[in-house]
């Protein structure tokens, strides 16, 4: 008696048991295939067909460190990399199941080609090494929003989509390609997805492309205005704005110019240097005449209503690209020579 209600109780649990999977599995199922919730393919790379995006990431401007060679030291780091400023977008696919690293990685390898890419180096053997060195100097998968669900395999077993990355037949391509005459960097890396269980492809692009940040976004207050003057005698301004080639200020600049006459009105017998810079781009007689007359934009906005400073407190200079602060060789140096300096007279 005793026995047959612990086979009855036995064959109930697993029955329980059987259910509570049947519905996981279902629940999974619905979500399987489905895109991360927001994410989409950059422009420039379209997935291999039939593939889920399910990592993303899209950053407007950051900086991002990739590697630039197969070299490792005997620290197990890359010898050569680049850290690089701009738009930077990193996604992860899996592709359908049955599909090889290999066809996935050679489909990638050949569209990229076609548009031009140039690679800088490709590892298509024994990548284990580069695939650890990667990941520390890259963290590749860091931040990514995710798809739902997971990973589920044939055989029932799961796993997150953060673990899709993987040394497992790994192969990797980094290069450059241009894009409306920008130059574009791209990573490319594809690997087991977790285990080789889930009989599943993972694919890792990151697109990088530099551009400045955009500078001037924040105004300087009055009392930094008044401190910076203390200690350096001068102050860079970033929130006063020119299109470019012009010297007419433009009114986001208000909130710039308002702490700047602040200042000048509790400090009534101070008077300033109003000095004009800019990058090395063009002409050095016409940088000169520019940055001249944008000294003078800015000493006429304060000199007239609603600040009406006094004129004679107020002296135009203009610099050129005399007095660089950072090099004129990227485009992040040139936009912080373009700015305009107050100084103490």
């Amino acid at each position: 008696m005793k026995k047959s209600i612990i086979a009855a109780l036995s064959s109930a649990l697993l029955l329980i048991l059987s259910l509570n999977t049947t519905i996981s599995h279902a629940d999974e199922a619905s979500e399987w295939g489905k895109d991360v919730i927001k994410g989409q393919d950059h422009p420039m790379i379209k997935r291999f067909t039939g593939s889920w995006l399910t990592g993303y990431l899209a950053e407007e401007w950051n900086a991002a460190t990739i590697p630039m060679s197969a070299q490792i030291d005997s620290d197990k780091k890359f010898k050569e990399s680049l850290t690089l400023e701009g738009k930077v977008t990193r996604l992860l696919y899996l592709a359908p199941r049955g599909k090889s690293t290999l066809e996935v990685f050679r489909n990638y390898e050949q569209a990229l080609k076609s548009a031009g890419f140039k690679a800088r180096f490709s590892c298509e053997k024994d990548c284990a090494a580069l695939y650890y060195a990667w990941s520390k100097l890259s963290k590749p998968t860091d931040g990514l929003q995710w798809a739902n669900g997971s990973i589920y395999t044939p055989t029932g077993s799961r796993y997150s989509h953060s673990s899709s990355l993987s040394s497992d037949k790994g192969l990797m391509l980094v290069g450059s390609l241009k894009n409306a005459g920008q130059e574009v960097y791209v990573v490319l890396y594809t690997s087991v997805a977790a285990y080789s269980v889930t009989e599943l492809t993972a694919t890792f692009i990151q697109i990088i492309e530099p551009k400045a940040m955009q500078t001037g976004q924040v105004s300087v207050d009055a009392n930094a205005i008044k401190t910076a003057l203390q200690s350096e005698g001068k102050i860079a301004l970033y929130g006063l704005y020119f299109d470019t080639g012009k010297a007419i200020i433009k009114p986001e600049s208000k909130a710039q110019l308002d702490e700047m006459a602040k200042l000048m009105q509790t400090q009534t017998q101070q008077k300033y240097f109003i000095v004009g810079h800019t990058d090395n781009v063009g002409n050095f007689d016409s940088n000169m005449t520019l940055s001249l007359q944008r000294a003078q934009a800015v000493v006429e906005a304060l000199s007239s209503a609603p600040y009406k400073i006094a004129a004679s407190r107020l002296i135009a200079k203009g610099n050129a690209n005399l007095a660089p602060v950072a090099s004129n060789a990227e485009e992040t140096g040139r936009a912080r020579n373009r700015r305009v300096e107050m100084v103490a007279q």
